[in-house]
């Protein structure tokens, strides 16, 4: 595995982490009750610190820019993160269906990682798998509970599968210069089917067809979406400190 394919590799990790942690954030002071208001904050707080962690790796370990660097001033046509995770929050079915086919990839993800044969990028794994337990146990219980229990519950989460399915299959597109894991991605597609298809069955979902969206996330093609996200995620840094201090 040469450093070409880590940087890749780690860019994506981390993109998809730090844009899913932006979204939802955005739920803090606004989810349906209480505890989610406190639950959605510390599970966008895990995600931007898995991302943390995934840009640390590559400063140093493979002498890429500092962390905040690589997060505040990218231009939205370098990010790699996939198409899922820089839409709009929508409604709490939209945010719930997203958290859940994202929870699922990860696990699947992290399972491969945890035997990549990079000792650092195996270390985070083996972490982050451990968090995202509790995160995948949370979407899964909302899905099973949204699913099933009123008609505007289940329209809402059908609805939302049907809009989020094809940018879920975005999550499996080849990452450049990184063949080596793009070719595990298939495994890794395979458990995640295995896992996401029971369980949207058992919430009387119906599973769309597989068509895949027309954006390329992984070869930074990207929505409007992620322009105006970075916008408002990167002024501060940008108006705050020079470019130059890292």
């Amino acid at each position: 595995m040469n450093d070409t394919s880590l940087i890749s590799r780690l860019i994506t990790l981390a993109d998809d982490e730090l844009i899913l942690g932006q979204r939802d954030s955005e739920w803090t002071g606004h989810a349906p009750i209480l505890e989610e208001d406190i639950a959605f904050s510390n599970i966008a707080q895990d995600e931007i610190g898995h991302a943390l962690v995934w840009y640390t790796i590559l400063h140093e370990h493979l002498g890429q820019p500092h962390p905040d660097r690589l997060a505040f001033w990218r231009e939205a046509r370098e990010f790699r993160n996939a198409i899922l995770v820089e839409l709009p929050k929508g409604d709490w079915a939209f945010t719930i269906v997203r958290q859940y086919l994202f929870d699922e990839y990860e696990k699947a993800r992290d399972a491969v990682l945890a035997h990549c044969g990079s000792h650092p990028i195996e270390d985070a794994a083996a972490k982050i798998a451990r968090e995202e337990v509790y995160h995948l146990m949370h979407s899964a219980g909302w899905v099973r509970r949204l699913g099933d229990a009123t008609e505007e519950s289940h329209r809402r989460m059908q609805a939302a599968l049907e809009q989020l399915w094809p940018h879920a299959l975005g999550l499996f597109e080849p990452i450049e210069h990184d063949e080596e894991f793009s070719t595990q991605l298939n495994h890794i597609k395979v458990s995640w089917l295995g896992a996401v298809s029971p369980t949207l069955t058992r919430a009387t979902l119906i599973i769309p067809p597989y068509t895949v969206s027309a954006h390329s996330g992984r070869r930074g093609q990207h929505t409007e979406h992620l322009t105006a996200l970075l916008g408002e995620m990167q002024q501060v840094a940008r108006s705050e400190a020079p470019e130059t201090i890292w």
